[in-house]
């Protein structure tokens, strides 16, 4: 495999590995090449990115490698977090959102119970973005994964608990799941004054 296209394989991991970055071990274990030809080939990104004029450069810190934003380029990145539009969810992540809000824990199978459609995407879409996150495993058959909302959710909406959330109406059954999910996508969306897209 030429050094190009290995380059090319380290920058999409290091992209893919977000946060938690990656070892030279991981490295060289993916790629199938000993750490001192991983390193090298970090070595030469690291170059690519210093002396061409790119918006992203590799940092190390404790043996993990990650991809990151350039320090000088930070004033942009609050106007973009400023930005109105950077807050916009799409419709399936809010309802998702909606649903873990009001009734956390609780596992992704049971999110797509009262949406009735799979919700990896958007379930992945709100840990993403820090607003839901993993609080441990639900004590049944094959032990799923409970989510709850973060701190970063409360900051998001402006709340300072989740006493804060807007009251759902008491709806006396849940034969309409769909009906329910409207509901809360609505007092969402109306309460909390965030703009959707498809």
């Amino acid at each position: 495999m030429e050094i190009g296209h290995l380059k090319a394989v380290v920058e999409g991991l290091l992209f893919a590995s977000g946060d938690e970055g990656i070892t030279m071990k991981q490295l060289s274990k993916i790629l199938d090449i000993t750490e001192s030809a991983a390193a090298h080939l970090i070595e030469e990104l690291k170059y690519d990115y210093e002396h061409t004029d790119r918006g992203l450069m590799i940092m190390e810190s404790h043996d993990v490698i990650h991809l990151t934003t350039k320090p000088e380029h930070s004033q942009y990145f609050k106007k973009l977090l400023e930005t109105p539009q950077s807050t916009r969810l799409s419709q399936a992540a809010l309802e998702t959102l909606a649903i873990i809000a009001y009734r956390q824990p609780i596992t992704r199978t049971e999110i797509e119970e009262i949406r009735g459609v799979k919700s990896d995407g958007p379930v992945q879409t709100l840990i993403n973005r820090y607003l839901i996150e993993d609080m441990g495993r639900k004590d049944t058959v094959g032990r799923p994964i409970l989510f709850r909302t973060t701190k970063d959710f409360l900051t998001f909406f402006g709340l300072t608990s989740l006493e804060e959330l807007p009251l759902l109406p008491d709806t006396e059954t849940d034969e309409d799941s769909s009906q329910e999910v409207d509901l809360f996508f609505e007092r969402f969306n109306e309460e909390l004054n965030v703009d959707s897209e498809d």
